[in-house]
């Protein structure tokens, strides 16, 4: 009798949340405040990090940024600044290293105060193939990748469930779910990456800290100097997105609170045809989306990302 009853119980959760979930699609969620709220954001120096600090600026919220390049983290900052109510605080800190973001952590608390959003964004990608890749790179990848994430998770998580409030962000990767010739290290390291996020999200679900939220974004490539050189081949079904875009998804699904993120929603088709189809039938398919030559003229990141970067922010 007591499988019966957790049966029924299941059943009326499936039934709810399905007629939850077909409501939101009809009409949009309801959106959070952050204005007040302490936002620190890694690899905000250029890019991607410097979008998402622009934009949590204009909603009110104060803002820390992270970045290893200190020319790079101060003009983050003084573009954010003019807007006359920011609240930015700019840090130099090299993620890489584990004492470095205890240290700068500490600073920050006592500075600014205790973090209540942390949005884990910095990220490095060699692009190369598994066995021309070196030692020193693949651990590099891991550190800054993967391991920062744990490192500032230990350093902010503690007063946010104190509190039972705050949000972690978790800027993965759709090579966090499927594999992509090219990307052996960058693949492993953004798998542990969505692993580490979703096994707190669990965590502190059995803690039954609700006040604390998870936001685990997975993108494709995108045009940034990050991926500079990758492609695609039919941009109507898997398109490379304006930074401008990603970033704004983001936002839009940290003040609804989604756990996942998914983008461009090709991707969400693609990771389930992965589970769902044969092992020969996904490589047809991959074929035919030209994926395992994405990376073919792949460049990486070149100095004149970063004026190009300064100019998009600049137009926002």
């Amino acid at each position: 009798m007591e499988i019966l009853k957790d049966v029924s119980i299941l059943g009326g959760k499936f039934l709810y949340y399905f007629i939850e979930s077909l409501v939101f699609h009809i009409i949009p969620r309801p959106k959070k405040r952050v204005a007040g709220e302490i936002v620190l954001i890694t690899g905000a120096g250029s890019g991607l990090g410097r979008l998402l600090a622009l934009k949590f600026v204009r909603l009110g919220a104060i803002v820390v940024l992270w970045d290893i390049n200190q020319e790079s983290v101060t003009e983050t900052c003084k573009l954010a600044k003019e807007h006359s109510s920011a609240r930015v605080h700019a840090y130099t800190c090299d993620c890489s290293k584990k004492h470095e973001i205890y240290k700068v952590a500490e600073q920050v608390k006592k500075e600014v105060g205790d973090v209540t959003i942390l949005i884990n964004n910095a990220g490095v990608v060699t692009g190369k193939q598994f066995l021309e890749t070196s030692d020193d790179d693949v651990e590099k990848t891991f550190h800054i990748n993967t391991f920062a994430h744990i490192w500032t998770y230990k350093a902010f998580l503690p007063a946010m469930i104190a509190a039972n409030h705050g949000h972690l962000v978790c800027i993965s990767s759709v090579a966090g779910l499927v594999g992509i010739n090219g990307l052996g290290d960058y693949c492993a390291s953004k798998f542990a990456a969505f692993g580490f996020a979703e096994a707190i999200y669990f965590e502190l679900r059995k803690l039954k800290k609700d006040g604390i939220k998870t936001t685990i974004v997975c993108p494709y490539f995108f045009k940034s100097g990050m991926f500079n050189g990758c492609s695609t081949k039919y941009p109507s079904l898997l398109p490379l997105m304006e930074p401008q875009c990603v970033a704004h998804k983001i936002v839009n699904a940290i003040l609804e609170e989604q756990v996942y993120l998914l983008i461009p929603k090709m991707t969400y088709i693609a990771v389930l045809l992965k589970h769902s189809i044969s092992t020969k039938m996904g490589l047809a398919l991959g074929d035919f989306l030209g994926v395992f030559n994405s990376l073919d003229n792949f460049r990486g990141r070149v100095e004149t990302d970063k004026v190009q970067t300064v100019a998009n922010t600049t137009n926002q």
